[in-house]
């Protein structure tokens, strides 16, 4: 099964299922993994509790062997049934705790985590001072200190904390603050500077898909006042969003971003592009370039990995409780094309994070708005892993 929510006032991942069921197609038509027909279950998780939960019961009652590729806020109500189960949770988004500490997830990327505690990082080098904009919400608490803890690994002081609504469709209030926490506000800067650009003074936003309209609200009031550095996280902006807001003459030009994979023009994504091309052309939900869409081609790569490994074996009939020993005990490590690290989940695999003991990958990429496209910043990876274990938290 895959799940993900559509159709909501909040963050909406259509491209999960969609990705899904696009994969599902290529290999059937292929005669299965191995022989073994893929039959993809769907689910629209609605950013809502019940609704995941119900996700989460129709999984185990449809007899579901993995849940893979998926979103949901909602950890512990979509990870209880299938604890209670044995159904293993591989390659989630991230965007829940539990998806880093239950027995039964295996997360292919280092989640919320990295992408906060990377763009901190890669914000270091450029800030003096710095504003973050994120959800008033329980996942959204904790974006502070994973942003803070690659600022200081800068030797940068901490973030000022902007909280806002996550469905909000105006935040001209949040601009304000953001913009004057983060010294570029004409008051503290003088009118004479207005239109100028103030000296290391960033504001970082990270709201799903209403970074939009932040930013829209932000290219409307910071007329006024000296120009900021701007930054983000992909999952929360993404090409379509910067050519929705103008380009190369939008808010976003010259932004820092933070990914978990290659950009989306590298070559490591053929294989993927070539799949959507042949069995989701005319669906407009999977666009290659969404970090949802790759979290579910990479998630359904490392259970293709894992039916292969079960089938060397001789085993005929896969049951989630084989997926769960294979990801546990399994000695080949799963190898992305190059797009992650090769990733094994064994218990000498996790990286000692608080908070996230089942992280086994914590690289990210950075990137750069450059002309209103998404560049590499950098080549390759850049690992995480240090700044998060010295990550202060307020416990």
């Amino acid at each position: 099964m895959t799940w993900a929510p559509q159709d909501t006032k909040a963050t909406n991942m259509p491209g999960m299922p969609a990705m899904a069921q696009a994969y599902a197609r290529w290999v059937n038509s292929r005669g299965g993994i191995r022989g073994h027909q893929l039959r993809v279950l769907t689910c629209n998780e609605r950013n809502d509790s019940v609704a995941a939960a119900q996700c989460a019961q129709r999984a185990v009652s449809r007899g579901a062997v993995a849940v893979v590729g998926s979103y949901s806020q909602f950890g512990r109500q979509i990870m209880s049934p299938l604890e209670v189960k044995g159904i293993p949770f591989i390659g989630g988004y991230g965007a829940s705790d539990e998806e880093f500490e239950s027995p039964l997830s295996y997360p292919v990327n280092g989640g919320q985590a990295s992408l906060l505690a990377g763009n901190g990082r890669q914000l270091a080098g450029d800030c003096r001072n710095v504003a973050l904009v994120r959800p008033d919400t329980i996942q959204g608490d904790q974006m502070p200190s994973l942003l803070n803890s690659g600022l200081q690994s800068g030797s940068r002081k901490p973030a000022k904390d902007i909280k806002a609504p996550e469905d909000g469709t105006d935040y001209s209030a949040e601009v304000t603050r953001a913009l004057e926490q983060a010294g570029a506000d004409p008051a503290v800067y003088g009118k004479a500077k207005a239109g100028g650009k103030a000296p290391g003074a960033c504001v970082a936003a990270a709201l799903g898909d209403h970074t939009d309209a932040f930013f829209d609200s932000f290219r409307r009031l910071q007329e006024d006042s000296p120009k900021v550095r701007v930054a983000s996280v992909l999952g929360s902006v993404g090409q379509s969003l910067l050519n929705r807001t103008g380009g190369m003459s939008g808010p976003l030009e010259g932004a820092d971003i933070t990914g978990w994979y290659p950009v989306a023009d590298d070559p490591r994504w053929n294989p993927m592009r070539k799949v959507i091309n042949d069995y989701a052309f005319e669906d407009n939900r999977v666009d290659p370039a969404d970090q949802g869409v790759q979290t579910t081609w990479i998630a359904y790569t490392v259970l293709r990995a894992l039916i292969e490994e079960l089938d060397d074996r001789g085993v005929e009939d896969i049951t989630s409780r084989d997926l769960q020993t294979t990801l546990d005990r399994g000695d080949r490590a799963v190898d992305t094309g190059g797009l992650t690290p090769k990733l094994r989940w064994r218990e000498d695999d996790m990286l000692a994070v608080q908070d996230f003991p089942r992280i086994v990958n914590a690289m990210v990429t950075y990137q750069v708005v450059r002309n209103g496209e998404l560049v590499a910043q950098r080549g390759g990876f850049v690992n995480v892993t240090k700044t998060l274990e010295r990550r202060q938290t307020d416990d």
